[in-house]
């Protein structure tokens, strides 16, 4: 792992992870494994893909911060 974080949308969250685990896409086969550190949910597809796009352009350290932010619905 060399501390990588993956961006990306999806409705089904354990079917593409297991995706990029079974190193079925490419931009990510090499960089296995992979595991959540942040989940977000958003009321629509539309609202979830614009967030998406922003999430892509933050740091590191913008992301680090939202992986600890209380907007994160994963549980720890």
């Amino acid at each position: 792992m060399d501390g990588s974080f993956y961006k990306g949308f999806t409705e089904e969250p354990a079917i593409r992870l297991n995706r990029h685990n079974n190193g079925e896409t490419l931009s990510t086969r090499f960089k296995r494994p992979w595991h959540f550190v942040y989940m977000e949910q958003l009321p629509s597809k539309r609202e979830a893909l614009v967030r998406e796009r922003g999430i892509k352009k933050y740091s590191r350290e913008q992301i680090t911060q939202l992986v600890h932010s209380s907007k994160n619905t994963l549980d720890r």
